[in-house]
């Protein structure tokens, strides 16, 4: 039985969502896995109602699939929106690497060296989960310091089946030092005003959960659509 978190202050239905969410990306909910309203709403300490609203708003993210008279269950992941998501984050996160390169806060930079090694820690600690954090935290500070949260948010909206798989990635490659050489050298290009290069690495750096996307469908054909 999957163990949820207990429920803390705030809209239940919004912590609801939130926290399977969470746990649906991270793949502590894996793909297939059947969720049981009674179960979610017990484990939360609330009613059914937060529980049914969150299964609407996960299915409308297409995390979910609310089978009538059969269940709902953790949908299996879609290769095509992997692919959209990615090809939306390169093409956005190429221009924003460049307008970093033009100009890029003092205090921005430093959060991105403090991240750089923190991500040290996580290879030494072989700590995936934390790994997989600093990553979204290094790109989310990039779009901060160009001024871009707004266009960062949009992303999130369609990120979930490129962040499990990016997840199942993380997990089944013990190896980071290349994802953290990349970041490496997208702050070094970014210090350097080196802004063709920074697009380059960028490019590279976004292609590589599509690159080991049919070896995961290989190793996890139950995971996937």
């Amino acid at each position: 039985m999957v163990e949820f978190l207990r429920l803390q202050p705030g809209s239940a239905g919004n912590y609801v969502y939130n926290q399977l969410k969470q746990q649906i990306v991270s793949l502590e909910l894996p793909p297939g896995t059947t969720l049981s309203e009674k179960e979610v709403s017990l484990s939360f300490e609330v009613s059914r109602t937060p529980v049914r609203e969150s299964f609407v708003r996960l299915a409308q993210e297409d995390l979910v699939v609310v089978l009538p008279q059969r269940g709902t269950r953790v949908s299996l992941i879609d290769s095509e929106l992997v692919e959209e998501a990615r090809f939306m984050r390169e093409q956005l996160e190429r221009a924003v690497v460049r307008l970093a390169c033009d100009e890029f806060p003092d205090n921005k930079l430093i959060e991105l060296d403090e991240n750089l090694a923190r991500q040290q820690e996580s290879i030494e600690q072989h700590d995936g989960k934390h790994m997989f954090e600093l990553d979204e935290s290094f790109h989310r500070i990039l779009f901060e310091g160009c001024r871009k949260v707004g266009t960062w948010n949009v992303l999130q909206q369609m990120n979930a089946h490129l962040n499990r798989s990016r997840m199942l990635w993380l997990s089944a490659d013990p190896d980071w030092s290349n994802l953290y050489e990349q970041h490496r050298a997208i702050v070094n290009a970014i210090r350097q005003h080196r802004a063709d290069l920074a697009e380059q690495i960028m490019q590279e750096h976004l292609s590589l959960i599509i690159s080991n996307l049919t070896v995961l469908k290989e190793r996890h054909p139950d995971y996937f659509k």
